[in-house]
């Protein structure tokens, strides 16, 4: 509650707008009812989700994964979407309220976030090894 996530990637999976069954959906969904404002951001789906989810005071559409994580206090990589992969993570984390990183497809190397101050976390891999 009171929190800013950004989530980046909203379709089922990357180089799509198939948002059926998508994890975003979900996730959407329980944050927003925990109190939380989202900054969403997908290359094609967006139009899609916000069918589901209209832009209000509580959920914002970004142009940009950058512009998603602008003033955030955690990101939530919800789809590997390629130009996600080669983000500028210092770019990013200046940018950012706190550098938290949640990365739901395991597409980074804890070592490689933890570089460049994010607290990381990968989905299903142990904090201890993360």
């Amino acid at each position: 509650k009171g929190r800013t996530i950004a989530i980046w990637g909203l379709s089922f999976k990357p180089d799509t707008d198939d948002i059926r069954h998508a994890p975003a959906l979900q996730l959407i969904s329980d944050l927003s009812r925990a109190g939380a404002s989202l900054r969403l951001y997908d290359p094609i789906s967006m139009d899609h989700v916000k069918k589901l989810f209209p832009p209000s005071d509580q959920i914002e559409y970004a142009l940009s994964e950058y512009e998603a994580a602008k003033g955030a206090d955690a990101i939530a990589l919800v789809t590997e979407w390629k130009q996600f992969r080669f983000a500028n993570l210092e770019q990013v984390g200046e940018s950012m309220k706190t550098r938290v990183f949640f990365d739901g497809r395991n597409q980074y190397k804890p070592s490689q976030l933890k570089g460049h101050g994010f607290t990381y976390y990968g989905i299903g891999v142990p904090q201890e090894t993360a």
